[in-house]
């Protein structure tokens, strides 16, 4: 959709842009994303890029956009419908390589950008990283080699403030390297919105494998990692482990709760894929099948989760899984869980999910 605009010489003028598309001026002015309402309660939100045919690619929430080029100039842009509150990763595609925003300072790794409408909710611990930023890492470095997993992985502990309970967090990795949740971590401990705790990074070798509901995982964080913790002389108490997880990893985290309770009884779960089966991914739609999947369930014989404390977020634009989260948040607290839910301004995203991160590891620990 292109905006009406009668002065073709300040056709972005609407985004605050001044000056022809291509010119010195308008990229030396240029900043994007930049937004603009919609008049239905959403928004435009402009996207600029630079020299050659390109698309953007969005995680989870649209299909890839085409980028437009003005006239005969370098400038290519699109202007993209957006709904009210939505942060949402995404990067340019150009040929066969994609590309980080070079015009935004908000980067998820490498070749990943985030954009956020105005009214989407602020992130105040997480700094903003460009693309070509190195986030600071844990010092300290544990190698697993896993009997029950096979194979070997680095896991990387932080204490924040001197350390505390362990919050295990699935997919470390992505927390490690493509949001730095470190850094957001120690912003929270120092402002006393969380109490200290001992991070712990536990990377994935195959999520579909590992993040669903079986044993093995959760018998090897019990058995091998957390005394691996134990003597690296990190201060870290397994007594109140909490497991945080996102997708797959917030499925396996509810999983753990319930067959495993004396190992696991706080649980940050963002958007859990609940509608999980056995046979979940041999279906055309592998969301199409009971709602809820194996958790709800488990959940309908009544287990003994009175124990349990689970905070479930979910993101709001996220239609095709709400079902699935609504009827697990609802069996849990029935069951006896102190439950605690709330929904993120995204879709399926991990850019969006990161304030639920901090404040749900907060409420699971009181």
């Amino acid at each position: 959709m292109r905006l009406v605009t009668a002065d073709m010489e300040n056709a972005f003028t609407e985004f605050g842009l001044p000056g022809k598309p291509g010119t010195v001026e308008f990229w030396a002015a240029a900043g994007t994303p930049a937004s603009v309402p919609a008049g239905d309660g959403g928004w435009v939100t402009l996207f600029l890029w630079r020299g050659s045919p390109a698309s953007i690619g969005f995680e989870s929430w649209s299909e890839p956009v085409p980028l437009r080029r003005w006239g005969d100039t370098d400038c290519w842009y699109a202007e993209v419908r957006m709904p009210a509150r939505l942060r949402v990763t995404y990067q340019f595609r150009a040929g066969d390589a994609t590309y980080a925003d070079p015009l935004n300072p908000a980067g998820a790794g490498p070749d990943r950008s985030i954009a956020a409408t105005p009214d989407a909710p602020a992130q105040p611990h997480w700094p903003l990283v460009g693309a070509s930023g190195v986030l600071p890492l844990p010092r300290t470095r544990l190698r697993w080699t896993s009997g029950r997993l096979g194979g070997r992985r680095t896991v990387r502990v932080h204490p924040t403030g001197g350390g505390g309970p362990v919050v295990l967090l699935l997919d470390g990795d992505d927390w490690l390297y493509l949001h730095p949740a470190m850094t957001a971590f120690d912003s929270a401990v120092t402002s006393g919105e969380l109490p200290p705790v001992t991070l712990v990074f536990l990377p994935a070798k195959d999520r579909n494998a590992e993040f669903v509901c079986r044993p093995e995982l959760w018998e090897a964080v019990r058995d091998e990692l957390l005394p691996l913790v134990t003597e690296s002389g990190v201060p870290a108490d397994r007594d109140r482990l909490v497991v945080a997880g996102q997708s797959l990893g917030g499925l396996s985290a509810l999983y753990a709760a319930l067959e495993f309770p004396d190992l696991v009884s706080r649980v940050a779960c963002q958007s859990g894929s609940f509608w999980w089966t056995p046979d979940a991914m041999d279906r055309a739609d592998p969301m199409g099948g009971p709602v809820g999947g194996a958790i709800a369930a488990r959940l309908r014989g009544r287990p003994d989760v009175s124990g349990l404390r689970v905070a479930f977020d979910v993101g709001e634009h996220e239609t095709g899984m709400l079902p699935h989260c609504e009827l697990v948040e609802s069996l849990a607290e029935q069951a006896g869980a102190t439950v605690r839910v709330s929904r993120s301004a995204s879709e399926h995203d991990r850019a969006g999910w990161r304030h639920a991160l901090l404040r749900d590891v907060a409420w699971a620990l009181l």
